[in-house]
């Protein structure tokens, strides 16, 4: 299926920033979006506005590192609309900070959300997209995975964990069945900022978010871009940040 009208995109992290920013844009380019997150109301409140805007939205309230919270998001989007041709997988969190502070809790909790997280939606849609012959995961990375730098040195492995992942799943799927997409992020004007405890390291993302960030309005466009492709079309790969970054 050519374009973006009539598709059925499953998104997680969709109460806020790039993963409602998504939701927002693909409805108005005429898909249905089935939306989780862990903030139940901001989750309604969103597919409610999309409905009233005209579009198709259903909520289903996901925590990723549950994986049978991922599969009632693909059976909701396969019992509501019929089918589900892409998942974006958008839910992360960001306890960066020096390893020297030895927070192996935010090192878990990173794990938990930004890998385990994707496999848990892997595992709930692959055997969909199986069946039904297509389907397409698109995946929120980071550039932290490319420049790695102090402080997001666990960050960037699980980012650098799921970018592998894709890489091999792709070569796994050479029938033409599965696409996959990993985008890659910049600094973008979200919440990610607010998961970091490390106050020093919290203030400073957020000081340089003020000063350059850009909207996640972008990278929305950049899956947008990626899910429109031809059905024998595959955009592997997608680096979008603001053009000031270092």
């Amino acid at each position: 299926m050519t374009g973006i009208s009539g598709k059925v995109v499953a998104i997680t992290g969709a109460s806020s920033g790039i993963g409602e920013a998504t939701a927002r844009l693909l409805a108005e380019r005429g898909a249905a979006v089935v939306l989780g997150a862990r903030r139940a109301d901001r989750l309604d409140k969103l597919a409610e506005e999309i409905r009233e805007s005209g579009g198709r939205a259903v909520a289903v309230a996901t925590d990723v590192t549950r994986p049978e919270d991922l599969r009632r998001l693909v059976d909701r989007a396969v019992t509501q609309f019929g089918r589900l041709d892409v998942l974006v997988s958008n839910a992360g969190i960001s306890k960066i900070g020096p390893v020297a502070d030895l927070d192996v809790s935010g090192w878990s909790a990173m794990i938990d959300v930004n890998l385990r997280g994707v496999l848990h939606g892997i595992a709930a849609a692959l055997p969909v997209f199986r069946r039904q012959g297509h389907g397409h995961l698109v995946t929120t990375v980071s550039t932290a995975g490319l420049k790695i730098v102090p402080t997001m040195a666990v960050y960037a492995a699980t980012k650098n964990a799921v970018r592998t992942l894709l890489e091999g799943l792709r070569q796994e799927s050479t029938d033409g069945v599965l696409r996959t997409t990993a985008v890659s992020p910049g600094y973008i004007r979200t919440e990610l900022a607010d998961s970091i405890d490390n106050a020093e390291v919290r203030e400073q993302i957020r000081r340089n978010s003020d000063a350059f960030a850009i909207s996640p309005d972008a990278v929305a466009r950049a899956i947008a871009f990626a899910i429109e492709q031809p059905d024998d079309v595959e955009i592997s790969d997608i680096t979008i940040r603001p053009a000031v970054q270092g």
